[in-house]
């Protein structure tokens, strides 16, 4: 078996996982992570940077608040479209605060309002709470453009890993019961896009490639999901009539085969389609940017992608 090409910047970041691995996330684990400062799991993104304005709002949700937070360029702008981001770390961690650096760097790539979402988390809220939240959420932010000082015209969702998954999820769910403004595109980002069989990347990269399959398989005890159902393995519905898509993979991700599938079959129904792997670099990039410096060129590169499908959306 020939041995996958890894960049040397990732090699140096795996290997310093290797030196000093982090503890297999379990339900006591969770319990110590949640008593934690909520910005403590950001360390190895960059910083949010300059942004002409950060807003943080509360919307009703199924089952009490969610918190919002608005991340724009501007102070001010004319109406246009907003981007509904939804965090990645595997429906057990994560949050707008961990998150905050790359949603700063969407809202400044694309020159749009980012709206992060904190959705609720497993184990403590299972399947299907995160996209119950995360559907909610998309539908509030259409109706409520007033509450972030802004005007929307149209909804952009995007998200990385079980953000990516939320992304597509969603997006299925406006397709067949549409919010309050047209949905425009989506930008699902390294997702998990397909639980219902076992894709050979799970396989080849399951293990000392950063996203190890002792988590694996507690993110998956812990959400308690239905692996065959549309809301947890999108890829088993029907994708006619899906907006336009830009689809990133990574090359060495457990979630590779998943996300590759999921664009192809897009593609047989009809839907825009770019698709993206970045070659030697792995699942979750979009957050080690301050630790592989690769990651950001990457990162730019498929926003300017996701720029200009927007662009060429608005125009049709």
């Amino acid at each position: 078996m020939t041995t996958p090409f890894v960049r040397p910047d990732v090699r140096a970041f795996l290997d310093q996982l290797a030196a000093s691995p982090r503890p297999v996330f379990n339900d006591q684990l969770m319990a110590v992570i949640r008593q934690m400062p909520s910005d403590a799991m950001a360390g190895m993104d960059l910083p949010v940077g300059e942004m002409g304005e950060i807003r943080d709002v509360v919307m009703p949700g199924p089952d009490g608040e969610i918190k919002l937070r608005l991340y724009d360029p501007r102070a001010s702008r004319e109406a246009g479209p907003v981007v509904v981001f939804f965090h990645g770390g595997g429906f057990v961690v994560g949050s707008i605060d961990t998150h905050a650096g790359i949603a700063a760097e969407i809202a400044r790539s694309l020159d749009l309002p980012v709206v992060s979402v904190e959705y609720r988390l497993a184990p403590e809220h299972k399947w299907p709470a995160a996209p119950d939240d995360a559907e909610a959420a998309a539908r509030w932010i259409a109706k409520n453009g007033a509450a972030f000082g802004r005007s929307f015209t149209h909804l952009v969702l995007a998200g990385d890993s079980a953000g990516g998954n939320l992304t597509l999820v969603t997006t299925l769910a406006l397709r067949d019961a549409p919010a309050a403004l047209p949905l425009l595109a989506q930008i699902p980002i390294y997702p998990m896009a397909d639980a219902s069989r076992e894709h050979a990347s799970m396989t080849t990269f399951a293990d000392g490639y950063g996203l190890e399959s002792e988590n694996m398989a507690y993110y998956r005890q812990a959400f308690h999901a239905d692996h065959a159902h549309p809301r947890y393995s999108p890829l088993v519905a029907d994708l006619a009539g899906l907006p336009p898509t830009l689809l990133v993979t990574a090359a060495l991700d457990p979630l590779r085969d998943g996300g590759r599938a999921f664009a192809a079959a897009a593609v047989l129904s009809g839907v825009p389609v770019i698709y993206r792997e970045y070659q030697g670099t792995i699942h979750g990039f979009c957050s080690y940017r301050k630790l592989i410096a690769s990651a950001q060129a990457d990162t730019l590169a498929f926003l300017a992608l996701a720029k200009a499908m927007i662009a060429e959306a608005l125009a049709a």
